[in-house]
């Protein structure tokens, strides 16, 4: 039975990571190739604003309806989505790509809400629940890869078309799996009763928004969720077409930024959970942070080089292979510290309390990332970077101060059991 649980939470999130992996990986790459410019390539990550605002519409999809309608109805949609991208040509219809790829991040905001919910009522007990967070992250890294990646790597021999029809199919084939899934048998009866105790709350949004700010640590943690990311975010969406323009083709880059970059940063997010069972949360923070600031600093010192040769490349896949190992680090160590935030909260709003500071953690990596390519285009790439590496120089300094006088101090302390 665990098993099953594994295989349809995993399946759920493999598809979830689909549209990431496409729109932060293969498109950019491929947009850059047909001639678009930085600024537009950069305002396409507005598009994964259905992320900043599913916080609205959680409640919708927790109390009406089932887990496996809404889940059947979204990768349903992602699937015809994907057949009607099939037929735009993204060299020269702009807009359409763009509708599509909103489109598809809007379904796929649903369906993480719904996967959410399912993956709550599904897993029991600890041993479950590590073993549940796990699928989770591997499985939408995972997905990522593949459609950033491996897609971006066999595109220019097979064709946009065939892409888009190829993912179509997969949504189709995922959407069959969860309509006839079994783990989901008999939600419906426990849903319309958590739905009537939870109508109060939805009546009264002011009260439940007051009491979610007046949670202990919530204004530090909502501050850090925000900024963490913003230098790391603009070089990781930066870094890559700076290397397309000087150094590496589109499929070199597939290969090196899309999969092997990525699976470097599943083994960080994998070796973050063993680090948490061994030392405190507030120490490796303190630590990891100071590693990717110098992590930067060798990054942003590449940018100096504009003639192709093997050992800049052989660098530069270096320095992404560390930048997503320390980003996997501090993702899981990041929603590690949200989750303790959150348990501080009244039992009744911990499930909004983690979505909202979730939502925020979304809403600063996108609102940076949208504006990193007009930066470039406007001072430069060694300018840019250089403001990328004093925001995370500054996020080193707010973590290492709250382990010292702040939030994370007595978390600096403690040891795990």
């Amino acid at each position: 039975m665990m098993n099953d649980k594994l295989v349809f939470l995993g399946l759920l999130y493999f598809i979830q990571g689909i549209p990431y992996g496409l729109q932060s990986s293969l498109l950019p790459v491929y947009l850059r190739g047909a001639g678009h410019s930085l600024t537009n390539i950069s305002l396409t990550k507005i598009l994964y604003f259905p992320w900043v605002l599913k916080v609205f519409w959680a409640p919708l999809v927790d109390r009406t309806g089932t887990k496996r309608c809404w889940l059947v109805g979204t990768v349903a949609g992602l699937a015809l989505t994907c057949l009607v991208s099939a037929t735009i040509s993204p060299d020269v219809q702009y807009i359409g790509v763009a509708g599509s790829l909103l489109a598809m991040n809007l379904l796929a905001s649903v369906q993480d809400i719904a996967a959410d919910g399912a993956a709550v009522r599904l897993l029991r007990g600890q041993g479950e629940l590590g073993l549940g967070n796990t699928v989770q992250v591997v499985g939408y890294k995972a997905g990522s890869v593949f459609a950033g990646g491996g897609l971006l790597a066999v595109i220019d021999v097979a064709g946009w078309g065939w892409m888009f029809t190829l993912l179509a199919c997969v949504y189709g084939g995922v959407a069959l799996f969860v309509w006839g899934a079994p783990v989901l048998d008999g939600e419906s009866q426990r849903g319309q009763g958590e739905g009537r105790r939870g109508s109060k709350d939805v009546m009264q949004p002011w009260k439940v928004w007051r009491k979610l700010l007046s949670v202990p640590g919530t204004p530090w943690t909502m501050f850090y969720v925000l900024t963490y990311k913003l230098g790391e975010q603009g070089a990781v969406t930066m870094f890559p077409l700076f290397l397309l323009d000087h150094h590496m083709t589109a499929r070199e880059l597939g290969l090196w930024n899309g999969v092997v970059a990525m699976a470097f940063s599943i083994c960080g997010s994998s070796i973050g959970g063993f680090l948490l069972s061994q030392y405190s949360i507030g120490l490796l923070m303190r630590r990891v942070f100071m590693m990717r600031t110098v992590s930067m600093v060798f990054q942003s010192s590449l940018l100096i080089v504009l003639e192709p040769s093997v050992l800049m490349k052989g660098m530069a896949v270096l320095s992404l292979s560390l930048q997503h190992f320390i980003a996997g680090l501090i993702t899981t160590l990041t929603f590690t510290t949200m989750m303790n935030c959150t348990q501080r909260a009244e039992e009744s709003i911990q499930a909004t309390h983690y979505s909202f500071l979730a939502t925020l953690e979304v809403l600063g990596k996108l609102s940076f990332s949208a504006l990193a390519g007009g930066m470039v285009d406007t001072v430069g790439f060694p300018i840019a970077f250089i403001l990328f590496l004093f925001l995370t120089s500054s996020s080193a300094l707010h973590v290492w101060r709250a382990t010292e006088t702040g939030i994370l101090k007595e978390q600096l302390k403690e040891q795990p059991q």
